[in-house]
């Protein structure tokens, strides 16, 4: 996508998000979603079960997995969570499975699969692939991408290679 559309993109985006696909954008679009996120605090998790293989730097989180980093939380059956371990572990990134949901706020993302990669800071979901905001907004694909640097995220493929979505319109007063 050129510089050119990017801009166009985020202007559009003044009014609701989902109203590009209305107006027939293009197979990916491009969305503010959980901008603001701080990237770098800690990370906090519950399950039922933990395995820690120390060869391998991976954690294994399965059964009702809870993972929360500032406002964010991710849930999902089953975490792989990748490490480096130079004197502490270092989170590298984070692969949920199994009926994945991120949170933050009134905005919800679901997939089947769900990659947070910490270096890059983006959050990947695939497979039935959902972001909807509390307002209604609600945007649909194969793939959706959550770029936490910029709060930009992008959605392509879906059913027949296409996005799909929903989005309110405010009431008028009267008229």
């Amino acid at each position: 996508m050129t510089p050119a559309r990017k801009k166009l993109f985020r202007v559009a985006l003044a009014v609701p998000v989902l109203g590009l696909a209305a107006l027939g954008a293009s197979p990916q679009i491009d969305a503010q979603v959980l901008s603001g996120h701080n990237s770098d605090a800690p990370v906090d998790y519950a399950a039922d079960r933990i395995e820690l293989q120390d060869k391998q730097n991976r954690v294994v989180l399965t059964g009702n997995v809870d993972v929360k980093q500032a406002e964010l939380r991710l849930r999902a059956a089953r975490t792989v969570v990748n490490f480096t371990n130079a004197g502490s572990m270092q989170i590298q990134r984070i692969t949920a499975s199994g009926g994945v949901v991120v949170t933050r706020s009134d905005e919800v993302a679901t997939g089947d699969v769900g990659i947070y990669d910490f270096n890059q800071k983006i959050i990947t979901m695939t497979g039935n692939a959902t972001i909807k905001r509390g307002n209604g907004d609600t945007l649909r694909g194969g793939r959706l991408v959550v770029d936490l640097k910029s709060g930009v995220s992008s959605a392509s493929g879906g059913q027949g290679g296409r996005v799909s979505g929903t989005f309110s319109v405010p009431k008028q007063n009267g008229n």
